[in-house]
Parts: structure tokens; sequence; C-alpha cells
């Protein structure tokens, strides 16, 4: 629902961009911005006057007519009604700036069929969509803003499958500032919304109920081009109805990119939920607190994108889980894995070799690009940290894998192992194994391995483990296993 929102947000700001930024507010000035707001548009739908402006006091009533945006699409694939034009408006500051504000809502209701799916019907309601910020014409985009929604609703339904979905409401602001680098903007925005619900049903898996008390979430991206972007994605729409670009063309395309490049500098995004449920007959669980992050950062030839995720005060109850066993399921997990040392750099040279006129060679350069990402075609996969935690084990894992992009066979590791309270562990297994024979093997090799570990300072028991790319594998300096 949020991404939806902040879409929805983000390409009515770029259709405020305008030229006209003068203090006088009349009809010549009206139609100017009206001009230059269908610019920014398809032509198809710019003839269609999705976008008209108006005159009111002292500023501009911009109307979107939504209704309009979708008319041209298949009443046998998606038909819609209750939609009603918005409305923002729009006063030029005399630093360049416009005060935007607008106050719409949303209650559609409709039907929508993919090929070979079944139709289904829909209703989406938003009570209030408040929107009050500072949108900057040179960059198309808010320099900053507060919006905020009512009680937002979604509901599906089709002969496979019913689903629920809404929340309470949502706030969220955006804010920037200038970047490192001239001529780059640092943007940033974070939120909370509460009450989050979402029912699935269908007639293949029982019911499913997901609940959340509320989320939030933060995203910054810095050293963005801001105009730079903006110029590219305008040459995209100019030429959005050309089924290959010209040479000249071309050239300024590749021209444009290589002058915004980086296209940023870092990427980073935080989404944390409160009091996380989830309800089946299969089975009902949650955590305290779930939360969610991606990184992007790092020099264009050493980039690393990260992904982590954490979970607190886990439970769990199922009836296909024999109580016996409900130690077993972890109480805190954390998991963080990364791509590291990514050559954007050669990446972004390689890319700017593809012909965008659709030449033969174009394909081949993409592929070409693709591999100049991975230095000599070698991936590294990074795991600083894999941990779970429950009433009979404390275990963690860090390590670093390193492959080839076009091999699955050829590869090293170096990993950590860590446990805490392992003899514990093993007792908790051998009672399990009085019922289930197969656990006699388990407790076994947890046997054989504490007879590998090392005992650190603070009573962890540890396993350095390295397997080289000849096969060969050792566990804290012993050889276990010689080359192939």
């Amino acid at each position: 629902m949020r991404f939806k929102l902040i879409a929805a947000t983000s390409t009515i700001a770029i259709a405020l961009a305008s030229g006209a930024c003068g203090a006088e507010i009349n009809q010549a000035g009206a139609k100017q911005v009206e001009e230059s707001l269908t610019k920014l548009l398809p032509r198809s739908v710019a003839k269609d006057r999705f976008v008209t402006v108006n005159p009111a006091g002292t500023r501009y009533e911009i109307i979107y007519d939504l209704a309009k945006l979708l008319k041209k699409l298949d009443p046998g694939s998606l038909t819609i009604t209750g939609l009603t034009p918005w409305s923002m408006f729009a006063t030029p500051l005399d630093t360049g700036l416009w005060s935007v504000e607008g106050n719409n809502s949303l209650n559609v209701s409709g039907s929508f069929k993919a090929p070979g799916q079944p139709k289904a019907d829909f209703t989406y309601a938003i009570d209030a969509f408040v929107v009050s910020g500072m949108f900057d014409p040179a960059i198309s985009y808010f320099r900053s803003g507060d919006f905020s929604t009512k009680a937002v609703n979604f509901s599906s339904k089709s002969e496979a499958e019913e689903l629920n979905a809404g929340f309470d409401g949502m706030k969220y602001k955006v804010t920037s500032s200038e970047g490192a680098a001239a001529g780059t903007t640092n943007f940033a925005t974070s939120g909370s919304a509460t009450g989050f619900i979402e029912k699935i049903s269908s007639g293949e898996v029982p019911p499913v109920e997901i609940r959340a008390d509320a989320f939030d979430f933060a995203a910054a991206v810095n050293g963005l081009p801001a105009n730079k972007v903006r110029d590219i994605i305008m040459f995209a729409i100019d030429h959005a109805d050309e089924k290959k670009l010209a040479a000249a063309d071309s050239d300024k395309l590749k021209a444009m990119l290589r002058d915004a490049f980086p296209l940023l500098t870092s990427f980073n995004e935080t989404i944390g939920f409160n009091n996380l449920t989830v309800s089946s007959a299969a089975g009902s669980g949650g955590a305290k607190n779930v939360g969610y992050e991606v990184t992007l950062d790092g020099p264009t030839d050493a980039t690393r994108f990260g992904i982590g995720v954490t979970a607190e005060q886990i439970s769990f109850t199922s009836p296909v889980v024999p109580a016996a066993y409900s130690a077993f399921l972890p109480q805190e997990f954390q998991l963080k894995f990364a791509i590291a040392d990514m050559d954007f750099a050669a990446f972004g040279n390689e890319f700017l070799k593809v012909d965008f006129t659709g030449g033969a060679a174009s394909e081949d350069s993409g592929k070409k690009a693709a591999e100049r990402l991975f230095k000599g075609g070698e991936l590294v996969m990074d795991f600083p940290k894999i941990s779970a935690v429950s009433s009979v084990y404390d275990a963690e894992v860090s390590g670093k894998i390193r492959g080839r992009i076009d091999s699955s066979k050829e590869y090293s590791m170096d990993a950590t192992v860590l446990a805490r309270d392992l003899d514990k562990t093993i007792a908790a297994v051998q009672e399990l194994a009085k019922t289930n024979a197969d656990l006699n093997q388990v407790s076994f090799g947890l046997m054989m391995a504490k007879g590998f570990a090392k005992t650190d300072p603070d009573g962890r028991q540890r396993w350095d483990i390295s397997v080289a790319k000849n096969g060969s594998v050792t566990i804290n300096g012993q050889v276990i296993k010689g080359a192939d």
C-alpha cells in the first residue's frame, strides 16, 4: 500500500513541473502551466486533457481527471467506477519553489481480468489524502513535504481468491538537502502507519490473516543528480512512441547517461513492524518486532548491496509441530547478507556501448555489461551475521563465499560458527532421540563437532571453517578433507 501511494504522489509531483513561475496569476499563466504539464505526459494522454489548470485567486488549481487517464484501456480487462477528479493548489513563491496543497479522497470499484486468469472484482478507498509541501520545478519533485492518509482499504474477489487489506492511517514526510557533489541532491522520507490488516482466502489454502499494530519506514537516497535524471525521463517520454532511436538520438541518450553517472552515491530503506501476527488454520505466530533493511553504498568500483532481516520475541503454535519440538523453534532471529565488491563504474562504461538504435550488438553489449559488474566474473557473497536463539540453542554464523557467475562448482568459503551452551543443545536432542531414533545421528554429529571446537573467552564454542576452491576443508586449522 505505501509504495502505491508514494508512486502516485511521485507521478503527481512530476506533473506539477512548470516553467511558468511568475508572481501574477491569470488565465494566460494557467494556459502556459497546462501546456508545460502536458509535455510531461504521453501524447495520447495529453490530447485527452487529463490535466487542466485554472487561476484560483493567488494560486493555480491543477485538476487531474483520473477517469480520462484510464478511458483508453480495454474495458474487457479493466472497468472502474467512482473515479472523481483530484485537485492540487500550487502557489509560486519568490524563491522559485511552489507551495503545494491538496486534500483528496478515493472511493472506486471495478473489475480486472488478466490474460488466463479469472475475473476479479475490487474496491479501493482512501478516506483522505492530504499533501502539503514545497515543490521545486527545476527538479520536478518535492524539496520537502508532509503527506497523510486516513483509513485506506482495498478488497479483491475472484473465483480463486479473496483479499482484504488496509490500515487505519499513515503519515510520512519528505526532506532534501544538497549533495556532496555539485548538482546533486539528497532525499529522505520517513513515516508510519497504524492498524495494518490483510486477510487472504482461497479454495486451495486455509484463510490467512496478517495484522500489525503499526509499521514504521524510512528511506534515503544520496547524491542524486535530480535535474539530469529528470532530463533523461523527459527524453524517454519524448521518444516513447518510437520503435527504435535514430543514431543521433542514441548518441544523445548515451551522453545524458554518461553525464548523470553515477545516478546515486548511496541508498537505504528500513521497514519495521510492531506486534506482527499471522493466523491460519495451520497455526498462528508472530513477533514483537520484525525489521527489514536494504542498503546500497560504497564507491562505484566497489559497491555493496546488503539486506537484513530481524525478528524478536517470536512465537508460534501449530498442530503440525509436536509440543516436544517447540523448544527448537527460534525466539530470536537475525539474517544479514550482502553482495560485495560490485564494479558499477565498469558496468556503466560497458553499458554505454549498447546500441540503442536496436542493432544486433545490443544484446551482446548488455551481457558484457553484466559480466563487468563482477570483477573477473567473481561473485562475492558476504554474511556478516546469521543467528538464531531459542531456549535450547544460541548459534551464530558469519562468513564469506566467493564463486563465479558462470559456474556453480568453483567456489571457496570462509566461515565462523559460534554456539553457546552446546551441552544444553546436545541434551535436548538426546531427549528427543528417546522417541525418534533418527535423531541419534544428529546427537552424534553435534558431539563430534564439539570435539573440533575452540572455546572463546566468553565461553562460546567456535569453529573457523575454510573450504578452498580445490575442495579441501579445514576446521580450526585441522584438515578434515583433502583436495579433490
